[in-house]
C-alpha cells in the first residue's frame, strides 16, 4: 500500500465492528488495528496515525480515558480522534467533544457517513499542516528580516556615535565604553534584556549633542570660562533634539536628556531629582563619571580609579542614585582604567571635572 496514504488506527473491541470500517474505508488509506486501549497505546510507541477512529465502550479503560490519556501526552495531542460508539444520547457527545474528540460517528454505521466524516477531517488536517508550513515559512522570513533589520539599526547607531567621536581624537571610544560599563551595571542590577538594549543604545548616543560643540572647547587645556562651560552643557538637550524625532522603541531621547542630571537636582539641564530621572539615565551618569575620570583628556591626565571611585561613593545618594552605585560598586569589570592612570593634582569639582 502507498505510504503516502493517511495512517488511520481503528481502536474496537468488536471485530465485527473493525472488519466493517476497514471494507468502508479501504483504498486511499493505510491502517492500524488496537482491540483494546492499553494495545493502542503500545501501538502509537512506534505509530503515528493521521487520526484515530475510538470506540467508547470497551474493557478495562474506555475511549472517553483513552482520549483524554492522548491529549495530555505532547507526542499525541495532535493526533484526531473521531468517537465511534452506539452510545447516542447528547450527553456521551458532549462528553465526547469535552475530551478532545474531532467528531461523534455512531453505530450502526453507515458507509456514506463514516467516509464522509472520515474523508473531512482528513482534508482540514492537510490544510491545518498547509497553513503551519506557510507560518513557519512566513516566522522564518520574519525572523530574517527582523535581524537584517536590527544589523542595519544597529550599524545606524554605531555610525551616529562615530560621527559624533571623530571631531575629537582624545574621546574616540567614550560612548562605546560607557555604554559597556552601563550595560554591565544594568545586568547586575537584574534588568531585562529590552531595558539593557535601551542603555546600550543610549549610552552610544549620550554625547551626540556635541556635535554642536566646537572642538577647540572640548580639548583645549586649561580651565574653561563660565560662559565656555556654559555652552558645553548644552550638549545633552541639543542630543535630545536630534534624537526626539528618531522613532526608537524606548525613550532614548529622554535619556540622553536627562545623563547629567543629579538625584539632588544640582544637574543639568532640567535641574530633575530623584524619581522624576530615569533609570536608564542614571545608569549612564555613573558610568559617564567613571569612564571619563579615568581616562587621559588634553586638559589633565587620567585620574586613578580610586580617585574616581571615591568620587562616586562620595556621592552615593547626593548625586548619584544609591543603588546603581551598590550594584556599580559590586562590579569589579566596571572597575577597570580605560587608559593608564598617571599622576594628577587634585581632582576638579565633580560637575567640571570633564567635559563628557
Amino acid at each position: 500500500m502507498n505510504n503516502t496514504y493517511p495512517l488511520i488506527l481503528i481502536v474496537d473491541d468488536n471485530p465485527i465492528n473493525i472488519d466493517l470500517l476497514l471494507d468502508i474505508l479501504k483504498g486511499g488509506y493505510r491502517f492500524g488495528v488496537a482491540k483494546n486501549g492499553a494495545k493502542a497505546f503500545a501501538y502509537l510507541e512506534t505509530h503515528q496515525p493521521d487520526l484515530i477512529l475510538l470506540d467508547v465502550m470497551m474493557p478495562e479503560i474506555d475511549g472517553f480515558e483513552v482520549c483524554v490519556k492522548l491529549k495530555s501526552d505532547p507526542r499525541y495531542q495532535a493526533i484526531e480522534v473521531i468517537f465511534i460508539t452506539a452510545l447516542s444520547d447528547s450527553q456521551y457527545v458532549a462528553k465526547g467533544f469535552d475530551v478532545g474528540a474531532v467528531d461523534y460517528i455512531t453505530k450502526p454505521f453507515k458507509a456514506a457517513e463514516v467516509k464522509a466524516r472520515v474523508q473531512t477531517h482528513m482534508s482540514l488536517k492537510k490544510m491545518k499542516e498547509a497553513l503551519n508550513r506557510q507560518n513557519q515559512i512566513l516566522e522564518d522570513q520574519v525572523r530574517n528580516k527582523t535581524a537584517q533589520l536590527h544589523e542595519m539599526f544597529t550599524a545606524t547607531v554605531g555610525g551616529m556615535a562615530l560621527m559624533a567621536e571623530s571631531r575629537d581624537p582624545y574621546t574616540a571610544g567614550h560612548q562605546h565604553r560607557v555604554a559597556e560599563f552601563a550595560c554591565t551595571i544594568g545586568k547586575n542590577m537584574g534588568l531585562p534584556a529590552d531595558q539593557i538594549e535601551a542603555i546600550k543604545i543610549s549610552g552610544l548616543l549620550h554625547d551626540i549633542g556635541k556635535i554642536r560643540t566646537p572642538v577647540s572647547l572640548l580639548n583645549r587645556p586649561g580651565k574653561l570660562l563660565k560662559a565656555e562651560w556654559e555652552l558645553i552643557k548644552t550638549h545633552p538637550a541639543i542630543g535630545f533634539k536630534i534624537l526626539e524625532q528618531i522613532p526608537f522603541p524606548w525613550p532614548i531621547a529622554q535619556i540622553v536628556h536627562q545623563h547629567h542630571e543629579r538625584v539632588d537636582g544640582s544637574g543639568y539641564p532640567l535641574k530633575l531629582k530623584g524619581k522624576d530621572i530615569l533609570l536608564e539615565a542614571k545608569i549612564l551618569a555613573v558610568a559617564d563619571v567613571m569612564e571619563a575620570m579615568s581616562s587621559h583628556r588634553p586638559y589633565r591626565a587620567a585620574l586613578p580609579v580610586e580617585t574616581a571611585l571615591n568620587a562616586i561613593t562620595t556621592n552615593r545618594g547626593s548625586l548619584f542614585d544609591e543603588t546603581v552605585v551598590d550594584c556599580f560598586l559590586s562590579c569589579p569589570e566596571c572597575m577597570q582604567p580605560s587608559t593608564p592612570a598617571a599622576p594628577s593634582g587634585d581632582s576638579q569639582d565633580i560637575h567640571t571635572h570633564n567635559r563628557d
